[in-house]
């Protein structure tokens, strides 16, 4: 590897707990910037005590989402903790945080006051609704901007309440695209010489993210809306989950090359006479006109087989599908593997840890983070040595709980 990580020399903190605002900083490490993750006194992070819990100071959870970060816990309800954090952003490019509106300028540690004292500040914040508008002052989680965002509604099967979303949408899409906008900042910077208040919202992520629903609906003059189609797509015939006689998996032959592929393997496998032929279905309105009639000839097909002797007839004829795996035969994919997505780190009281790797790769440097996240307040000391406090007031800082590391009293 040749080149230095793209975020080398980039100081970035971590003033952000749970999910999506450890997610932004766990990217920007990777990227080669500095992390220091700040924590409160006692119980640190949330993210810590949340699955899969390990000790009185780890989870999985924050050893996924803290990787490749220094850790300083700070009490705020000192005034030396104040002075603290304020030298540890004057020295910083960018600032992390995913509190409710408001919340850290009570601590002195808004955009303003903080930009006020370092203009280059690239200060990001991540709530639910955003800072402006008027649901800005209320709390909310991932969940919440799901089902805000109509992503909810369009999934499960009609006539029942929409399924619970097993994976944090609303976090993990507003982290990158923060990630996306932090990056943008920085070199917007470098000819403006000012940073910016990057105002991330999950609700306004997932709104985003819509790529029929939104468009189908203003175009069509309000007509269209959404429905629960429980396993497949009726505007997409044919695109969906089907249940084969030992498991159950997905097929995509909605295109029209992929469709006639399709329906010749199933007449000539199933004995369908004149399913490839039948140009009804040439087209796509024409499939999704005759949706219940292709459903029930591909439900009877693929019930009636194992899920591999599926996958090898449709991957003869170039059809994409795809088992739905569990998490054990994700983790063992060889794919997934030769990719390296399963990280390995070595961890001094754990052990080897696997954890989910990021989906960077790059030509000329290498993303892997070998660093394992922080226990609470393990760098407070090289923290603040780092920004000229003396070893003297360091160990004062320290016995009076302003630096406050696990097994202290705050």
């Amino acid at each position: 590897m040749s080149q230095p990580l793209p975020l080398k020399g980039i100081r970035v903190i971590d003033y952000s707990h749970f999910l999506a605002g450890p997610y932004v900083g766990r990217c920007l490490a990777a990227l080669g910037a500095e992390v220091i993750k700040v924590e409160r006194p006692g119980s640190g992070d949330a993210g810590r005590q949340h699955a899969f819990i390990l000790d009185d100071q780890q989870s999985g959870y924050f050893l996924q989402l803290n990787m490749g970060k220094q850790g300083v816990s700070v009490n705020m309800k000192d005034p030396r903790g104040k002075a603290f954090m304020h030298r540890l952003c004057d020295s910083a490019d960018v600032f992390i945080e995913n509190y409710r509106p408001g919340a850290l300028d009570k601590l002195g540690l808004g955009y303003k006051e903080l930009s006020e004292r370092n203009p280059k500040l690239v200060y990001c914040s991540i709530s639910a609704y955003g800072h402006t508008g008027p649901d800005a002052h209320r709390a909310g989680f991932g969940l919440i901007a799901e089902a805000k965002s109509g992503i909810m509604q369009m999934v499960g099967t009609p006539g029942e309440a929409p399924p619970l979303l097993r994976i944090s949408l609303g976090d993990m899409y507003t982290g990158i695209h923060a990630v996306a906008a932090i990056n943008a900042a920085l070199l917007g910077r470098v000819s403006s010489g000012k940073g910016q208040h990057i105002d991330m919202a999950l609700y306004d992520t997932l709104v985003s993210m819509h790529e029929y629903a939104v468009q189908c609906y203003t175009l069509s003059g309000g007509q269209i809306l959404p429905q629960q189609t429980g396993h497949d797509m009726p505007t997409s015939t044919l695109y969906g989950v089907f249940r084969a006689a030992d498991g159950d998996l997905v097929i995509a032959a909605q295109v029209d090359d992929s469709w006639k592929r399709f329906a010749a393997l199933v007449e000539a496998d199933a004995g369908v006479a004149g399913f490839s032929s039948d140009t009804r279905l040439h087209t796509p309105n024409g499939r999704n006109e005759h949706r219940e009639e292709i459903l029930a000839v591909v439900r009877r097909w693929v019930g009636a087989n194992p899920v591999a002797r599926l996958l090898s007839l449709l991957d003869e004829v170039d059809v994409p599908s795809a088992k739905v795996q569990r998490i054990d035969e994700v983790v063992n994919d060889p794919q997934i593997q030769a990719r390296g997505m399963i990280l390995e780190q070595q961890h001094p009281r754990y052990g080897t840890l696997k954890l989910p790797n990021l989906p960077f790769r790059f030509s000329d440097c290498d993303t892997t983070v070998t660093r394992v996240a922080p226990d609470l307040g393990e760098h407070n000391a090289q923290v603040a040595a780092q920004l000229g406090f003396s070893l003297e007031e360091i160990t004062r800082l320290q016995a009076d709980g302003v630096l406050y590391s696990h097994g202290e009293q705050a």
